[in-house]
């Protein structure tokens, strides 16, 4: 590991805000990682946190007072294990994912095509579960090697354990929480199809209609990838120096999951999608127990997610709005988006995204949940 002068953490992150910390080291191998993990977490009470592609980080504008450790680690590998028919991949936590991505297509290996796009490090997938186009991380994960803080030992956690859920996992930093799990990911190992380049049908029904496909088409794995990427493009969601539409930390707010009550109350236009209904546990009555009646089973509500994009036009707040004299706006192309317009600050980024908290709040009663991690700055 070594030592660097502080960048500011605008020239690292997508939303391009952020002063430079007390402290940066750049890792550029897996023992170097390790090493300044051990060496920050000996220090006791000193501020920290790893800094991979800055794609999903809002930090503020006055100088963190701690250390940042950049994820500068790359490479992956073929690794024995994987059942017939698939290959799996080891991967360092700062491989930039698109470029796997790329690199997967190119061996004709399917189940990560429809993630194509999606910026910042290898790493980063499996904290949030990455997802676009009806696929996820969890369902190609396997593993993942962790390096706890609380002990500074490095084990290999099934991805079983690690609560994959949407947008959010153990290891997962949710605003105003801590994660259940303090550790940074070393690497992690997907297990990948062998399918070829031949175009073939698409089995999953979410990833048939995110591509507005027939249940009878035939596409490959290089068209699903070009397909992504035009429809990201056209989004606004392909990093572009040019475009200030990209200069965001992607989707801002999460998708709220509510009751199906709740959902009920929202117009029948706006999205929503049905969550996979939790089943019971298997209930055991002790023969000296029971009474001859079985307790009926308990009924969780009906959990249904719902368009924070939509939510959040239709509560008044049109694509490209911005509050007056700011340099932060809502994107031109979709309005799940907060972007600078250049040089806007942090602060910026946050007041807007409090505004459109609480107009949303106003008009339907449900209170958005930012995506990004942010440090130093409070919504």
């Amino acid at each position: 590991m070594s030592e660097v002068t502080p960048i500011p953490l605008s020239e690292l992150t997508t939303l391009r805000v952020g002063a430079a910390p007390d402290r940066m080291v750049d890792a550029r191998t897996r023992d170097e990682l390790v090493d300044a993990l051990r060496e920050v977490w000996a220090a006791g009470d000193e501020p920290w946190f790893v800094l991979g592609g800055g794609s999903n980080l809002l930090p503020g504008d006055e100088p963190f007072p701690g250390t940042v450790i950049r994820i500068l680690t790359s490479g992956f590998e073929e690794v024995p294990g994987a059942r017939d028919g698939f290959v799996r991949i080891r991967v360092e936590a700062g491989q930039n994912w698109d470029e796997l991505v790329a690199w997967s297509v190119s061996q004709g290996l399917s189940g990560i095509e429809a993630m194509s796009g999606i910026p910042g490090t290898v790493g980063a997938a499996p904290i949030q579960n990455v997802g676009a186009y009806g696929q996820e991380i969890v369902q190609t994960l396997v593993e993942v090697e962790l390096i706890d803080e609380e002990t500074g030992d490095v084990s290999t956690v099934p991805a079983s354990e690690l609560g994959l859920g949407p947008r959010t996992s153990v290891l997962k930093q949710h605003y105003g929480s801590v994660p259940q799990r303090s550790a940074v990911v070393l690497s992690l190992t997907l297990e990948l199809a062998r399918v070829g380049h031949e175009p073939r049908p698409v089995a999953d029904a979410r990833l048939r209609a995110a591509l507005a496909l027939g249940p009878e088409a035939e596409v490959s794995v290089a068209w699903i990838r070009e397909t992504v990427l035009s429809i990201r493009a056209g989004k606004g969601m392909v990093l572009n120096d040019a475009d200030h539409d990209t200069h965001s930390a992607g989707s801002f707010f999460n998708n709220p999951i509510v009751t199906d009550a709740v959902a009920s109350t929202l117009p029948a236009e706006c999205p929503r999608w049905p969550m996979t209904p939790a089943v019971d546990a298997v209930s055991v009555i002790p023969l000296d127990q029971w009474d001859g009646s079985v307790p009926p089973p308990s009924a969780a509500p009906t959990l249904v997610k719902v368009s924070a994009a939509w939510l959040i036009e239709n509560s008044g707040l049109p694509k490209g709005f911005g509050l007056p004299r700011s340099r932060a706006t809502l994107s031109t192309k979709h309005t799940l988006a907060l972007t600078n317009r250049g040089g806007a600050s942090a602060g910026e980024i946050a007041q807007l995204a409090r505004f459109v908290q609480s107009r949303v709040a106003a008009e339907f009663g449900i209170v958005l949940m930012p995506e990004p991690v942010l440090i130093g700055v409070e919504l």
